[in-house]
C-alpha cells in the first residue's frame, strides 16, 4: 500500500513576505505543513538516535522527535535534516530543557528544526513568535476535553493538532469537521488497517513509533 501523493509545494518567494523560519515565510506554513502531510501522511515518531537513523533511511516525509537531551538534540535535527525530512521536536520531552519562552527560543537558535510540538499553550504561542511550524497535542480522555480542544486552539491557533490515542476515528472525524487546522492521529496505532480507518475519517497524517508502517 503506498499512500504517499505527489504535489507541488507553495513558492514561498513569489511574494515580499518576510522570513521567519528555514527560509519560509510565515503566511506559508500552514500550506506548507499541509502539502507535507497530504505527500507522506505517516510520520514517523522517534524516541532514540536509533530510531530516528532508521526513520531517516525510509522515504517517510517527517519526523517527531519524542525525546533527546540537550547534549543530542541539534545533532539529532541536523542528522534527519541533511536526509531530507521536516523535523518537530516535542517541546515538552527534552531533557534539561525548560518549558517556557525562553526554552523555544533557545530551540530555534541552535537547532534548524521545523516545528515544535507541545500540550503547552504558552509554548505553542512563543513557538509560532518564533516562526516554528506548530503541532499541538491534546490528550482526549473524556467529552469534556473534546470541547476544551475547541476552545483552547481558537485561542492559540496552532498549524495542526495531534489527538492521542488516536485510534479514535469519530473524534478525528468531528474535529476535522470542525476545526480549520489539519488533525494528526497519534499514540496506539498500530496496524494498516487502522491507519486507513483513520485517514478515511479525516485524520491528516497518523504518528507513529510502530516501525513497519513507516513503509506503507
Amino acid at each position: 500500500m503506498n499512500i504517499k501523493k505527489s504535489y507541488v509545494c507553495p513558492d514561498a518567494h513569489e511574494k515580499n513576505f518576510p522570513i521567519e523560519r528555514n527560509g519560509i515565510p510565515m503566511e506559508h506554513t500552514e500550506q506548507i505543513l499541509t502539502a507535507q502531510l497530504e505527500a507522506s501522511p505517516i510520520i514517523a515518531a522517534v524516541r532514540t538516535p536509533e530510531a530516528l537513523k532508521r526513520a531517516c533511511r525510509t522515504e517517510i516525509g517527517t519526523v517527531f522527535i519524542l525525546h533527546a537531551t540537550l547534549s543530542d538534540l541539534a545533532e539529532q535535527v541536523h542528522f534527519a535534516k541533511d536526509a531530507g525530512k521536516s523535523v518537530f521536536i516535542h517541546a515538552d520531552l527534552v531533557e534539561g530543557l525548560s518549558t517556557d519562552a525562553a526554552a523555544v527560543r533557545y530551540l530555534r537558535d541552535v537547532t534548524d528544526a521545523d516545528g515544535l510540538i507541545s500540550t503547552r499553550s504558552s509554548v505553542i504561542r512563543a513557538a509560532k513568535e518564533c516562526g516554528f511550524l506548530t503541532v499541538q497535542r491534546f490528550f482526549v480522555v473524556d467529552s469534556q476535553a473534546l470541547e476544551a480542544i475547541e476552545r483552547t486552539v481558537s485561542q492559540t491557533h496552532p498549524d495542526c493538532i495531534e489527538l492521542m490515542p488516536g485510534i479514535l476515528p469519530t473524534v478525528v472525524s468531528r474535529l476535522h469537521a470542525k476545526l480549520p487546522m489539519p488533525v494528526i492521529a497519534g499514540g496506539l496505532v498500530e496496524t494498516k488497517e487502522q491507519v486507513i480507518s483513520l485517514l478515511s475519517a479525516g485524520a491528516s497524517g497518523i504518528s507513529t513509533g510502530r516501525e513497519e508502517l513507516w513503509t506503507l
